[in-house]
């Protein structure tokens, strides 16, 4: 059946090596002629997906986004060969896609809680500067039908800043996904920055103030909810970040569902988040995937969590594809409890 076409936004979080998940997402998503996209608001990982794809959106349309995002996650599976962080002979024998028994990682891990970015890495050297710069046309970026907001995080004030088209650099998206314990703070109009995950992961606000479109498609990385009581170290600092990466988020989404109780029609801009509609696509497998593997980039690995994004975008499209443009197929209700 024939759909007629639908204004839609994305929200994408970040996550290091597991967005190959998101990208697998968008990759499906693209192939719906029905869904067309107003914007995109990435952060980290979810950053780079959006620069890439609203650039290559530019440059072929729909096919031309979806080869960039190809391009550019082989570029990073192809850089990756040469990294310290590889899965050690017992991770393989078992199958595990974390890097945890990986000598470099434990090296690494044991030596942030000791020494900065500044006494490890003095020239602030990132393998992803010359793959966003070889991969990204930012002046063709300025000019993109997709608008995109990228989310990073002022070292000094702590509050998140938005970043637009005509303001995207590689800079900009280093920024974004730019974890304290790894890499010294990219400096932008003189101020530092950090990862735009602890303000905003992502941000929501622009969607709703800046864009025509009243659907906004989430695709998660960090889980919400995860069973059963961290206990080991790795367990602990891995439930850490996803809680701390996820509460701007769980907050805007609170807003919503609250504006929805209690906005008054007259106000304008309360009403435009009180007729947000929220869809999220499934992502079960994220539970299942230790911190570790966040810095796997074999394109094994990849290309397994771009399979597995296009299945849940599938899945997405066949159980809740019916209310993008009707309703809401999250509960945002839920989000007011033990408010």
């Amino acid at each position: 059946m024939t759909r007629s076409p639908l204004l839609v936004d994305l929200a994408l979080q970040g996550g290091g090596a597991h967005g190959a998940f998101t990208w697998g997402v968008l990759d499906r998503l693209l192939e719906e002629e029905w869904l067309e996209l107003a914007g995109i608001s990435g952060t980290s990982a979810g950053a780079m997906n959006a620069a890439v794809l609203a650039d290559g959106f530019a440059a072929n349309g729909r096919q031309g986004a979806r080869d960039a995002l190809d391009r550019y996650w082989k570029a990073v599976a192809n850089a990756g060969r040469m990294s310290p962080f590889q899965r050690s002979p017992l991770d393989r024998l078992l199958g595990r896609w974390t890097i945890d028994t990986s000598p470099m990682f434990i090296s690494m891990d044991m030596m942030s809680r000791l020494f900065s970015p500044y006494d490890l890495n003095p020239v602030n050297f990132n393998p992803l500067r010359s793959i966003l710069e070889q991969n990204i046309d930012f002046e063709r970026l300025k000019t993109s039908p997709v608008r995109i907001f990228i989310t990073a995080t002022n070292v000094r004030t702590g509050r998140g800043r938005v970043f637009r088209n005509a303001d995207i650099s590689a800079d900009v998206l280093l920024a974004s996904a730019c974890l304290p314990t790894m890499f010294q703070a990219i400096e932008i109009d003189g101020d530092p920055y950090w990862d735009g995950g602890y303000s905003g992961n992502p941000t929501m606000t622009p969607l709703v103030r800046e864009l025509d479109s009243d659907d906004t498609i989430l695709i998660p990385i960090n889980p919400v909810e995860r069973p059963g009581i961290p206990r080991t170290a790795a367990e602990i600092m891995n439930r850490l970040n996803e809680v701390s990466f996820n509460s701007v988020l769980l907050k805007e989404l609170r807003m919503i569902a609250l504006l929805r109780r209690v906005v008054d029609p007259g106000n304008s801009e309360g009403a435009q988040w009180a007729k947000m509609r929220m869809h999220m696509v499934p992502n079960r497998l994220m539970a299942n995937l230790g911190y570790s593997s966040k810095l796997n980039v074999e394109w094994e690995f990849l290309s397994m969590l771009r399979d597995e994004g296009r299945k849940a975008a599938q899945d997405f499209l066949d159980q809740d594809g019916h209310k993008l443009g009707v309703e809401s197929s999250i509960d945002l209700d839920m989000m007011l409890e033990g408010i």
